[in-house]
């Protein structure tokens, strides 16, 4: 095929078999694009036109790519995105007169202490500019990124897709939560005793603080999981019951009255709180602005933490 061959194909079919590639699903893959099934079915029977070959085969609710379809993709992806690249060049971004629209995925607990004073900073420099947040974490924001759900994700990630990039933004650095008629600082043992309120987005009430108690032989006994923090300090609040959170949750916590935040009584491994973002959009100066403009805002609460931390801890 030569380039003059190009004015003969719709782009917007290649989204569409990209995104059918990523979803296996018709319904689904309608839903990312905001488009209606029939319109799905129709740009497939394009594409199979096109190419060819059926591209994806029914089997169940699942339409399962062909070994074409698998071919095509290894090719198409970096095309489009080298096509995404270069068109982010050819575009301006002035965030005072913006009326862009931006994605961004936040695991919970940095939607909880972090995004209010990150969105008064934002809005201050593009006041017209329109933020959607979605709920992300390591388990979700790959395929948020990979179908364009979201254009950046801030949480502790670890495997994501080949074309995504990440920053690293600080530590997420334990700390014990507890109301504030607890006057002392919880040993072990007085920790162990205490009733445990876990947060966990998927239900689980075990997880890395119970890996490092059963290493040496102790255990917690959790009474409650719940899925977000937002409830945690009325569920606290004068009740024996303690949790562990990160600092910067503790810190937002602990400045509305009514809770403490004490050092861990053993040592549990710190995660890191990354930025993640797609390559397609490296380049592009808006998201070059937003992933700048985060970055900056997450070391500078990063520094007022770990003061607020050193000193609420050495109390």
């Amino acid at each position: 095929m030569n380039r003059n061959d190009l004015r003969k194909i719709d782009f917007s079919l290649l989204i569409v078999f990209e995104t059918l590639m990523h979803e296996r699903n018709l319904t689904r893959a309608g839903e990312k694009l905001f488009l209606c099934q029939p319109s799905i079915s129709a740009s497939l029977n394009r594409l199979r036109q096109y190419f060819d070959d059926p591209l994806f085969i029914r089997i169940g609710r699942t339409m399962e790519p062909t070994s074409r379809a698998f071919e095509i993709q290894q090719n198409l992806t970096p095309a489009l995105d080298t096509m995404a690249a270069a068109l982010s060049h050819v575009n301006e971004f002035d965030p005072l007169t913006s009326n862009a629209v931006f994605r961004i995925g936040l695991s919970d607990d940095v939607e909880y202490s972090l995004l209010p004073s990150l969105l008064r900073q934002l809005r201050m420099e593009a006041p017209s500019v329109s933020f959607v947040v979605r709920r992300t974490d390591h388990l979700t924001m790959p395929n948020q990124l990979v179908t364009g759900e979201v254009s950046l994700g801030v949480c502790h990630s670890r495997d994501l897709p080949a074309n995504a990039k990440r920053k690293f933004l600080r530590r997420i650095r334990p700390t014990l939560l507890s109301a504030n008629s607890i006057t002392r600082e919880l040993d072990l043992d007085e920790y162990c005793k205490r009733p445990h309120v876990s947060v966990s987005l998927n239900g689980e009430v075990t997880d890395s603080i119970d890996r490092s108690l059963n290493a040496i032989g102790r255990r917690r006994h959790v009474v409650l999981a719940v899925p977000q923090y937002s409830a945690l300090k009325t569920l606290i609040e004068g009740t024996d019951m303690v949790a562990v959170v990160p600092e910067y949750v503790a810190s937002t916590m602990i400045g509305q009255g009514g809770l403490r935040m004490d050092p861990m009584p053993i040592d549990v491994p710190e995660l890191e709180l990354s930025l993640s973002w797609s390559a397609t959009l490296d380049n592009d100066p808006g998201e070059r602005w937003l992933r700048a403009r985060v970055a900056h805002h997450l070391a500078e609460s990063s520094t007022l933490i770990a003061s607020l931390v050193t000193t609420k801890l050495a109390a």
